[in-house]
């Protein structure tokens, strides 16, 4: 493989493992910090311990999201320093921005948060919470925009061989980021939700702390719902916006070869990209592709075909992770709406409980899926047509990027085991069975 394919290859892995923590950290930060304040609100002590035992698992779940991040950034310096050189001046902004105030913030409200319990009122605890949930989220839009302007860029002018910002407020209000905002941080929430159900139904199936989990459960019962309905509903407007701004990852999103109107989706099909066709196609739906990107039957969508063979995305993994993202996102609000119907009588449910245990992976998978398809869809394009990703990697020997890669999979490897295993160990355990409020100020 060359050094482009290499360098794709580490940001992908480095990015999709850091990627399993950000979405828990931005939505269980406000969940804690709910719950904190109904503590501060009730004097119900179990909020406080609920408050603790999530706020735990979230400590550890961001330590290594910080961890795992910390080295995405330098890879624009060491595996793509002539995208850096070419798009830094409005890329670099985005960045600094997120790193300097978003980031820096809520690692400071993070420690006064676990070293105050007993030296900040109540209040001023529960608040200090809401300013780690606000800045963690705040952190993420950044990230966002810079995505959202690399997939559809504005606000920018070349000038001496590089894009210059000349419009900073094109680019935070950028329609696309602001898409991707609106469908990704509900999406943060809808995998914190389901994190949530799936210990609580863990603790449950062996009747444990009932009341407390059964609280959780509820909370995440809630929170899972709503944020799904969002999530689908942000979902099909990006997906207008897409066949308005990047038609080539529409069409391989649905593998899709003709241009016509009255365009099908293919539930199932195995794209022949050599051949320009699908190999086998099963459940053609008429017209339902174009009302999918237009809200028209009857409009026209534009082919594979009608797109330079250099300009078009990998099909099969494009069409394969949009098709994952949408059963999975279509299973969350059914799975949700059953939760209340049964919420009176969980205990009673054990297939539910042990249902909701399992799934969750799937908010972890059909997010990673939905990156998969941004960033691979996006492609031969690191900034959509602006610049390719061939034309974007560091002058370096592809055996140093071979190198690194190994060592960051190996690295990750053993950060991920090790993770993972101190998050399931300490679920497992459960809250404390004392009070906690000793451990608060009472003022």
């Amino acid at each position: 493989m060359d050094v482009v394919m290499l360098s794709r290859l580490q940001f992908a892995a480095a990015t999709m493992f850091h990627f399993l923590f950000v979405p828990l950290t931005l939505g269980l930060s406000v969940l804690v910090a709910y719950m904190e304040t109904r503590y501060v609100r009730t004097g119900d002590e179990t909020y406080l311990r609920m408050t603790k035992f999530w706020g735990k698992l979230f400590l550890i779940n961001f330590a290594l999201g910080v961890v795992t991040g910390i080295t995405l950034e330098f890879q624009f310096g060491t595996n793509w320093s002539r995208y850096s050189a070419y798009v830094g001046d409005v890329f670099g902004s985005l960045l600094a921005i997120e790193a300097s105030v978003a980031f820096f913030l809520e690692s400071t409200f993070i420690g006064i948060w676990i070293f105050g319990w007993k030296k900040l009122s109540k209040k001023a605890h529960a608040t200090v919470m809401w300013l780690v949930a606000g800045a963690g989220n705040v952190s993420a839009i950044w990230i966002l925009l810079a995505n959202g302007w690399m997939q559809h860029p504005v606000g920018f002018t070349i000038r001496n061989g590089r894009a210059e910002l000349t419009d900073f407020l094109a680019v935070i209000t950028n329609k696309f980021g602001i898409l991707e905002i609106l469908h990704m941080i509900p999406s943060a929430f809808l995998l914190a939700a389901f994190f949530m159900m799936g210990i609580s139904a863990w603790h449950l199936l062996k009747k444990q702390h009932i009341d407390f989990f059964t609280r959780s459960f509820n909370i995440g019962l809630v929170v899972g719902l709503v944020s799904s309905i969002v999530v689908a509903i942000t979902g099909d407007m990006h997906a207008v916006h897409v066949t308005q701004t990047q038609p080539a990852k529409l069409a391989a999103m649905e593998s899709h070869w003709e241009t016509q109107t009255r365009a099908p989706i293919v539930m199932f099909a195995i794209p022949d990209e050599e051949n320009e066709r699908n190999a086998i196609e099963i459940g053609r739906l008429p017209g339902a592709l174009s009302l999918l990107g237009h809200h028209d039957v009857n409009a026209a969508v534009t082919g594979l075909k009608d797109i330079p063979r250099d300009e078009r995305p990998p099909v099969l993994p494009t069409f394969v992770s949009f098709r994952t993202m949408v059963a999975l996102g279509t299973l969350f609000p059914l799975l949700t709406i059953i939760g209340l119907f049964l919420k009176n009588r969980l205990l009673e449910s054990r297939w539910y409980l042990w249902v909701m245990l399992f799934a969750i992976p799937l908010p972890y998978l059909a997010i990673e899926m939905g990156w998969v398809l941004a960033e691979v869809g996006r492609q031969p394009w690191i900034v959509y047509g602006l610049l390719k990703t061939a034309n974007a990697a560091s002058p370096v020997a592809a055996s140093q990027v071979m190198a690194s890669l190994v060592g960051f999979i190996l690295v990750y490897g053993l950060l991920g085991i090790a993770g993972f295993y101190l998050i399931a160990d300490f679920a497992k355990k459960g809250p404390k069975p004392e009070a906690a409020g000793a451990e608060m100020a009472t003022s």
